[in-house]
């Protein structure tokens, strides 16, 4: 190997130019995880420390040496046989509790902590803590929305290979400007999300009701569709409090609501439309919610479209193994699906995909890459950023957080 000096632990692993230089090849290929180089020493225990200090911490490399003396780290990775394992095992085992099989949401507080307290593009957040801690809760949501398909609250390792959670968590790790992170860790996307419950939640107790929820996106939901998300069919309530959405409830509600493309988005809303529960949407099912749009489209003076002319358009659009009914099979397979949802429940998007708005059809031809939910929050962002700026201009201050929690702005 080295043909400088006589060889020794030392020489290979600090004070070797000619394996500094190799090193400097390998670490960029395990990012996050390269912590894993230095322990291959084993039992040299003052030596494997030298090591460990001259690698590079970042974000989930840091949380876990904060979390774990030096001497349990090594014992840990060497004894536990981590080196052997691949990434998503290693990051799986690392964050959960030693007697579960799964992890819960808590699991990923300290790894946001040092997200939060490490990553350059958050940095400006850390003389906030009230808004530290909702980034953090909205990212484990997101987290937990996209990833925990069983919805049950307990993540399991095969949930955590078969999502992109792992590529994300490099991709922040390696990317400077959090906002290009769009999978969870966008500040960005958690801004809009908390600036849209905030216009919502009027007394601004975090919680919010039927009446407040119905104002979403300028009054486009209708009160049957409402009223079956306060039913808690879709997704049980977190929120304690009787007839009331918390926050948490609020995230899965806007990330299904604005990127009906998902499928935890078509489970949430297939679950709403299925009245009777026994999996299958029927021509009723879809009449009972298709009528209040009708009645809000004559009230508009908006010509009216009637249902059977709407079913035939559904069917056409889904194309369903039985034309008698719509299975969320049948709604996996269409790229049209979100349409259908919005037909059902939402007056505006329902206008916006009858006039088929040209600008918004050369933006997805553009961005293939994008989701509904990428350009929905980018297009929020910028609205909220204008608001803002010209009310800072009328205010005569440039402040952007109170304090206090009176405003996210």
């Amino acid at each position: 190997m080295c043909k400088e000096l006589g060889e020794c632990v030392n020489l290979l692993f600090l004070d070797c130019r000619g394996i500094w230089e190799l090193w400097s090849h390998v670490f960029p290929r395990f990012s996050a995880l390269r912590v894993m180089l230095g322990l291959r020493l084993g039992g040299i225990r003052e030596e494997a420390m030298k090591i460990w200090q001259a690698v590079p911490q970042k974000i989930l490399l840091s949380f876990l040496w904060r979390e774990r003396n030096r001497d349990t780290f090594v014992d840990y990775w060497v004894n536990g046989n981590m080196l052997t394992k691949d990434m998503a095992t290693q990051i799986f085992k690392i964050l959960k509790q030693p007697d579960l099989k799964y992890l819960t949401q808590d699991d990923f507080k300290p790894l946001l902590r040092e997200l939060l307290a490490t990553h350059p593009g958050l940095e400006f957040l850390q003389s906030t803590p009230e808004f530290q801690e909702r980034y953090a809760e909205t990212v484990i949501y997101r987290i937990f929305y996209y990833v925990n398909r069983s919805d049950n609250g307990h993540l399991t390792l095969r949930e955590l290979k078969r999502g992109n959670l792992i590529a994300a968590m490099l991709h922040a790790d390696e990317e400077e400007d959090i906002n290009k992170v769009l999978r969870y860790f966008s500040y960005e996307h958690f801004y809009v999300i908390y600036c849209k419950f905030w216009e919502l939640d009027t007394d601004h107790d975090f919680l919010i009701d039927k009446e407040n929820l119905i104002r979403y996106g300028n009054h486009a939901l209708t009160y049957r569709i409402v009223d079956r998300i306060f039913s808690q069919v879709p997704r049980k309530f977190n929120s304690k409090v009787e007839g009331k959405m918390g926050y948490e409830d609020f995230v899965y509600f806007i990330l299904s609501e604005e990127d009906k493309s998902s499928e935890p988005s078509l489970e949430y809303w297939f679950k709403c439309i299925d009245l009777d529960g026994n999996g299958v949407l029927t021509r009723n099912e879809l009449q009972f919610f298709y009528e209040e749009q009708l009645h809000r489209m004559e009230c508009m003076a908006q010509e009216p479209v009637l249902f059977e002319d709407i079913l035939c358009q559904i069917v056409d659009m889904i194309g369903p193994e039985n034309e008698s009914y719509l299975t969320l099979r049948d709604l996996k397979g269409s790229r049209l699906s979100g349409s259908v949802f919005n037909i059902l429940f939402n007056l505006n998007k329902f206008m916006a995909f009858e006039t088929r708005d040209p600008f918004l059809i050369r933006q997805e031809r553009e961005n293939p890459t994008l989701t509904e939910w990428d350009r929905f929050a980018h297009r929020e962002y910028i609205r909220l950023s204008m608001e803002e700026d010209a009310e800072d201009a009328s205010n005569g201050s440039a402040d952007v957080w109170d304090e206090s929690l009176e405003a996210p702005f």
